[in-house]
């Protein structure tokens, strides 16, 4: 219905990239292109050097360059840790009542039970993610919540893996890593942090990601990694190293989802969306009093807009819809233009 708009769809679902790849980094990539022979599993040490230099430059988190593993893009990572840790159906995984679906697919891939709860205390979970910013819903947890998280897990012998891809991109207030030594304490025993530069550097289509926290689960994880075949090309490695190097593309493209945030968020709200949490991420969480999510969905696709269903991450998203800022300034513009017909 959408894409049958006479001025064509503006796709605002998935939330995939769609601006440029930073020059810096398409330039190391094809430097880096001879590449004959297997790259390292556990990543090139300037990669782990300058993934622990980002994390300690812009989020305040200290780790050992060995505790750094590259991973293919995070989400076969948060699909396959509950069968790398071993879990079965004697175990529990918990992730947000609202969530990326992947983490409840990650536990039915292992066998063990799947729990969508915000406060979990279920002894029998092995493994607990938090995702803040969240998606869908650009929810931060505080950093009174995170210390909170990470006690639970620590007192009930539980893995807590956090899930930050969208840590760089804060609007009302600055996201937390749960790695930081104020929410963390003195070390990361039981804890794992996941990032990615998908959105931050536009490298989506790279498959680039890691994950650091606890250096004795990193170095089992490791492991499993080398015999599963798990490794990121080495163009890849030279690639992600470039971009975590480099901020400057990085402001800029955070500069690009402020400007079409700050275009798309009134128009919705002024054609009768209510928006909620939203205050980090790519996404909108939007609710109209009149419309479940469904819908939201349908009224919208018919001004060619088309947004994801609340219901997609879980039952309590009925009534919103997640609508993302990935798109051109000139497919923002003109969702705003549509949305004033609909006010």
């Amino acid at each position: 219905m959408a894409a049958s708009h006479p001025d064509g769809i503006v796709d605002l679902s998935i939330g995939t990239p769609v601006d440029p790849v930073p020059g810096v980094v398409r330039e190391a990539l094809a430097k880096a292109s001879d590449w004959p022979g297997y790259p390292q599993t556990k990543g090139t040490q300037e990669l782990r050097e300058a993934a622990a230099a980002w994390l300690a430059r812009k989020h305040s988190v200290e780790v050992s360059q060995d505790a750094i593993l590259p991973v293919i893009g995070t989400k076969e990572f948060i699909a396959w840790l509950a069968t790398f840790l071993g879990l079965s159906s004697d175990d529990a995984v918990s992730f947000p009542e609202l969530a990326y679906p992947t983490y409840d697919v990650g536990a039915r891939l292992a066998g063990a039970r799947p729990i969508a709860t915000d406060a979990p205390d279920d002894p029998a979970i092995r493994l607990a993610w938090v995702n803040s910013p969240s998606n869908p819903t650009g929810r931060v947890l505080s950093p009174a919540r995170l210390r909170e998280q990470v006690a639970w897990a620590r007192r009930n012998g539980a893995i807590l893996a956090s899930d930050e891809c969208y840590l760089d991109l804060g609007w009302e207030t600055k996201p937390q890593s749960v790695l930081r030594p104020d929410i963390a304490g003195q070390d990361h025993a039981g804890l794992l942090g996941v990032f990615s530069v998908s959105k931050r550097s536009n490298l989506a289509g790279y498959r680039a990601g890691f994950v650091t926290g606890d250096p004795a689960l990193v170095s089992e994880l490791l492991e499993i990694r080398k015999h599963a075949g798990m490794i990121m090309p080495g163009p890849i490695q030279v690639a992600l190293t470039t971009a975590l190097s480099d901020d400057a593309h990085a402001e800029q493209q955070y500069a690009r989802y402020r400007r079409r945030r700050q275009v798309l968020r009134p128009a919705l709200e002024a054609a009768g969306w209510v928006i909620s949490h939203s205050e980090a991420g790519l996404y909108l969480w939007a609710a109209h009093p009149e419309r479940d999510c469904w819908r939201s969905v349908n009224d919208l696709a018919q001004v060619g807009i088309l947004v994801s269903p609340g219901a997609f991450y879980g039952p309590a998203g009925a009534s919103h819809v997640r609508v993302a800022l990935t798109a051109s300034d000139e497919r923002i513009e003109a969702a705003a233009a549509r949305l004033a017909k609909l006010g």
